[in-house]
């Protein structure tokens, strides 16, 4: 416990020195696993190593999959000195040795904290316990860490944000800091020096559609966020994301209940937004529908994409159709069709309609003058393709088409 100490006191002695988040991690939105959308509080030790043995199975980390994250209540009591412990019931094995295991299989680790007294189940948070909490995750082997915000009266976020920022980086361990502060903030404003990513919405539901809840007398109380809202809230805050800095639209519900088609739909869109790609459903169990969803490398290059530019919304019809551009590498384009409403929606792109200047990338598409190879990302059977003709689709109810648009030349 003495070198413990000693070894927190130069942390704090020196952490000016290193008042900067880690560089070099999320130079593309970071991918992985979390444990809350699907299991919340039942959490154990036997269920993480399950995960990382499946993940291990499904070969998730070639496809960029590499995180294994535990959310909240994994928490045991404070310490004497204060440090933090596991809970003995549930992981009886000890942090360290999870993440011997989940280092093993090829993956890396997260856990998960809080900015307050306490988090958000009524753990013990990380407030005035940051740089103690830091080097207990660094210690046990942690490679990333969400951190939360509940229960932060009169807690400045800039300051509690940056507080955790130096302590991981006094730590001395490479720990990727994905800011879940719901957006109360703006943190798209200040946090790119800070964290990797930061949320900009509240918790995402597995619905299409908000949800409203009631109290027992059925008054409306409050409505949890379905996909369409979280795009709303999104996409307008573009320019804030970049590599090493991402908008972070929460935690993918694929996999949770809602239809194939909203699944695919989901997670498009999360790869047109340029969002981090954390699966939160039930690996043991998932339907082979679900998997073709996760690993189709198509869609997960849009979200790698290294240009590292969030998608946008270029327009609305009547029948809840929207459009999408992203700029890609190499002088392609991601366009994807949004089907928002309850009906299948047959559309027509003439693309001389869709000649745009993208400011954040600082290129057009172009279409009076380029012929584009066209790829449809999710049916494998179309035929090819290409911008010299109009596309006419049927896109279903609450589902997406989506192609690569690949420069093939001058008109």
């Amino acid at each position: 416990m003495k070198k413990i100490f000693t070894l927190l006191a130069a942390l704090l002695v020196c952490a000016s020195a290193f008042a900067q988040k880690w560089e070099g991690l999320a130079q593309t939105p970071q991918m992985g696993w979390n444990s809350w959308n699907k299991f919340g509080c039942d959490i154990n030790e036997q269920l993480i190593k399950q995960t990382a043995d499946k993940m291990q199975e499904l070969g998730l980390a070639d496809y960029g999959y590499v995180y294994l994250n535990l959310d909240d209540c994994w928490h045991g009591s404070r310490d004497k000195s204060g440090f933090i412990t596991e809970d003995e019931n549930t992981f009886p094995s000890g942090m360290r040795a999870l993440t011997d295991y989940i280092h093993s299989k090829g993956l890396k680790a997260g856990i998960y904290s809080d900015a307050g007294v306490q988090t958000c189940a009524c753990r013990p948070g990380s407030l005035g316990h940051e740089y103690q909490d830091a080097l207990v995750y660094a210690n046990w082997g942690f490679d990333y860490l969400k951190y939360d915000w509940c229960f932060t009266t009169d807690v400045n976020p800039k300051g509690a944000y940056r507080v955790m920022r130096d302590a991981l980086r006094a730590a001395g361990r490479p720990i990727l800091f994905s800011m879940c502060e719901w957006g109360s903030n703006q943190p798209w404003e200040w946090a790119a020096e800070i964290g990797h990513s930061w949320r900009t919405t509240g918790d995402i539901c597995a619905s299409f559609n908000d949800v409203q809840h009631y109290d027992d007398l059925g008054n409306p109380t409050w409505k949890a966020q379905g996909v369409l809202s979280i795009i709303d809230q999104n996409e307008p805050l573009r320019k804030y994301a970049g590599p090493g800095h991402w908008n972070d639209p929460d935690m993918l519900e694929v996999g949770n209940g809602m239809t194939v088609a909203e699944d695919r739909a989901h997670f498009t869109m999360w790869c047109m937004m340029a969002a981090p790609l954390l699966l939160g459903n039930d690996l043991n169990t998932m339907t082979p529908e679900t998997f073709a969803i996760i690993t189709n490398r198509d869609v997960i290059a849009i979200d790698q994409d290294p240009l590292g530019i969030q998608g946008f919304r270029t327009a609305k019809n009547v029948g809840g159709v929207e459009y999408w551009f992203k700029p890609l590498e190499g002088g392609d384009w991601a366009f994807c069709i949004l089907n928002r409403s309850d009906s299948d929606q047959k559309v027509t792109v003439n693309w001389k309609k869709f000649c745009l200047d993208d400011e954040i990338s600082g290129r057009s598409t172009g279409f009076d003058k380029i012929v584009y190879d066209m790829k449809n990302l999710w049916d494998a059977k179309a035929k090819p393709a290409t911008t010299k003709r109009n596309l006419k689709v049927t896109v279903g109810t609450h589902d997406v088409a989506v192609y690569r648009l690949t420069p093939a030349g001058e008109k």
